[in-house]
């Protein structure tokens, strides 16, 4: 039995997401038991276009080509996606915020922030790794959140200054626990951001 037996984890991103922070920890939760639910903002929504062959039919899709729904990951297995409209935090235990581009999008969509606030408040955990602090920096701005304010927390080189000019306190690690929130720095430290949103994960669930 995995750490994640029985759990389930809200992804939310949108076009442009880097496709190695989505499909790495969706198959990582996924090994250790937990449920992936993706989520995103509507594609008409301004904004929320991929400027490379943009099409209002185009699935999600990620820096270097993963769509979402994925090619080769069966819908129903592993994961499933649902509108964010129909989404209740109720539901889950974890929300995971991926980097790329695609939380341009995410931060302006108030649904989306609304639903990273709520599960905050609720004491789920809030996992994000390189650009995806940039959601919560928003979501403390117009939700009244402390997902950065007065925390520890980890980005991609370039979002440092935003994370310490929105009140956190900017670690140089590959992956930040600071009670229910959990950041990470780049791809290259997934395996020790997966490990320690994991181990936040079945703590609060236990």
């Amino acid at each position: 039995m995995g750490a994640l037996e029985g759990s389930s984890i809200l992804f939310i991103t949108a076009h442009e997401f880097e496709d190695v922070e989505v499909l790495y920890p969706l198959l990582r939760f996924s090994e250790e038991g937990a449920a992936i639910t993706i989520t995103y903002p509507p594609k008409d929504m301004p904004g929320h276009f991929s400027p490379r062959s943009y099409a209002p039919d185009k699935p999600i899709t990620g820096r270097f080509g993963t769509t979402i729904p994925f090619v080769v990951l069966e819908e129903g297995k592993r994961w499933r996606q649902a509108p964010t409209a129909d989404v209740s935090v109720d539901d889950y235990d974890a929300v995971y915020l991926p980097g790329g581009f695609g939380p341009d999008a995410v931060r302006l969509h108030a649904p989306s922030r609304r639903l990273v606030a709520e599960a905050h408040r609720a004491g789920k955990v809030i996992a994000s790794i390189c650009h995806g602090p940039q959601i919560m920096i928003s979501t403390d701005l117009h939700e009244g959140t402390d997902l950065i304010r007065g925390r520890r927390c980890t980005a991609y080189a370039a979002v440092q200054d935003d994370l310490k000019n929105a009140g956190g306190v900017f670690v140089d690690e590959p992956a930040v626990v600071d009670g229910n929130v959990v950041t990470g720095r780049v791809p290259d430290d997934l395996p020790e951001f997966c490990k320690a949103a994991i181990e936040v994960i079945a703590k609060t669930r236990a």
